[in-house]
């Protein structure tokens, strides 16, 4: 199921160029609404598992490799998903969730989380050792960066042998803030320097060859570098096409690959139409669906409190206040300011930090409570007027709760899919001309 991917720069370097949305969260709601999108249209979704997330010791999530593909492919047959339709893909696995050991050490751990991703079935594989382990500095030297990506390409390889699959395509390289996105205001974000893409590109490929690995590097499909967007707490870079252009020319010289931007959350629709144009046709989305996720959450915790005697005001807010500052590790560092704004950050800011929270036991209780307390509620219009967005259409056509909070993460996914398919729709109507 890797042969889109496959294809993704061929189609670039034709005037054909297309897209795939890379939905990047272990969120049911997210997961099921993404699923249910792919069997009604029937397209190949990818869907990615990140190694704070998801890796072999269980990650934030509590799930291994082989848990995470269980756990969708068992939705994929609730919504009559063909389980071929799904790209598994694993994103940033490298030393990431063990840097503050010593480098064997994180190396080690990360060894055996690609092992465990391999073999469980992802055959998209991010290597990404950029990150300095304890006693090393912040950012690594391309050289050391290749050479560890190169190790656990070598894990990966015999990983796919040795349990009779395919061997995974590879994305390489980063130029990105740590898993998470950045965690300060941005007014500016400088895209990769052409220069300097071109170089880790050369170094890769060199180390790969050196390494027994030219096969192995000919399955890489894109480097990550930083086309000019980025999201902060409070605010979202736009991608402006006219600043990535000497970095979307270099690949004019690469005619396997395209580039992987880190994230693309909150970027227009016609952004997005853009950067698969400009040779960024994989397009990674995770805390811009969960944030779609929570406005609508939020929106029916309002609706209660309005609507159902006894139900208490807002209460699911509550218990996710009292659940963030119970366990403040997952935010704190990462919002700035006072108590008022750190209130604000904490719920609303677009790094969607609480995004980590939804699977703690109180706060799926308090979404439980939620949405057996509307169940077989009638929402006044006026009411779902007041609080829930436009953009799901008509009310009347979202039986249940749960359906409107699919329906508001669908609004997203939506856009990335016209995104990645608009300049394929407008080359084949120029064809009928």
């Amino acid at each position: 199921m890797s042969d889109i991917l496959m294809r993704l720069a061929a189609s670039r370097h034709s005037g054909n160029p297309f897209g795939i949305t890379s939905v990047c969260s272990a969120h049911p709601i997210v997961l099921r609404a993404t699923i249910r999108r792919a069997a009604r249209t029937g397209r190949e979704v990818l869907i990615e598992a990140t190694c704070n997330q998801v890796n072999h010791l269980g990650g934030y999530t509590g799930m291994t490799p082989q848990a995470f593909i269980d756990f969708a492919n068992s939705i994929a047959d609730e919504e009559g998903l063909n389980r071929v339709q799904i790209i598994y893909g694993g994103d940033h696995l490298g030393p990431n969730p063990w840097r503050k050991e010593q480098s064997e050490r994180a190396m080690g751990k990360a060894e055996a989380m690609v092992d465990a991703y391999v073999r469980a079935g992802f055959s998209k594989i991010h290597l990404d050792a950029s990150m300095g382990c304890a006693g090393e500095p912040a950012a690594l030297d391309d050289r050391t960066i290749a050479e560890r990506a190169a190790r656990l390409a070598q894990v990966a390889e015999r990983a796919a042998r040795e349990a009779h699959i395919p061997p995974p395509v590879y994305i390489l390289g980063t130029e990105v803030p740590v898993p998470g996105g950045a965690d300060h205001v941005l007014s500016d974000v400088e895209p990769t320097s052409p220069e300097a893409a071109r170089s880790t590109i050369e170094i890769h490929r060199a180390v790969f060859d050196q390494a027994g690995l030219a096969d192995a590097f000919s399955r890489v499909i894109a480097f990550v570098v930083q086309p000019g967007v980025e999201f902060g707490s409070d605010n979202v870079v736009p991608y402006r096409s006219d600043r990535a252009a000497d970095l979307s020319n270099l690949l004019d010289e690469q005619p396997q690959l395209v580039f992987e931007a880190h994230s693309t959350d909150y970027q227009t629709e016609a952004a997005l139409a853009s950067l698969v144009r400009d040779g960024f046709p994989i397009l990674k989305v995770g805390p811009g669906l969960t944030f779609a996720y929570r406005e609508a959450v939020y929106a029916l915790d309002m609706i209660a409190s309005e609507l159902i005697e006894g139900y208490g005001d807002r209460p699911l807010a509550r218990t996710m206040e009292d659940t963030m500052l119970a366990s403040p590790q997952d935010w704190k560092g990462h919002y700035h300011g006072d108590d008022a704004a750190l209130r604000l950050q904490r719920h609303y800011s677009y790094s969607d930090r609480i995004r980590y929270y939804w699977g703690k036991p109180n706060a799926e209780a308090a979404v439980a409570k939620l949405l057996n307390a509307l169940k077989g509620k009638s929402i006044p219009e006026t009411l779902a007027h007041q609080y829930l967005p436009n953009s799901l259409g008509s009310l009347a056509e979202l039986k249940n709760p749960e359906t409107i909070l699919i329906a508001s993460v669908d609004v997203v996914l939506a856009a990335y899919e016209q995104a990645c398919l608009k300049l394929t729709l407008q080359n084949s109507r120029a064809g009928t001309r």
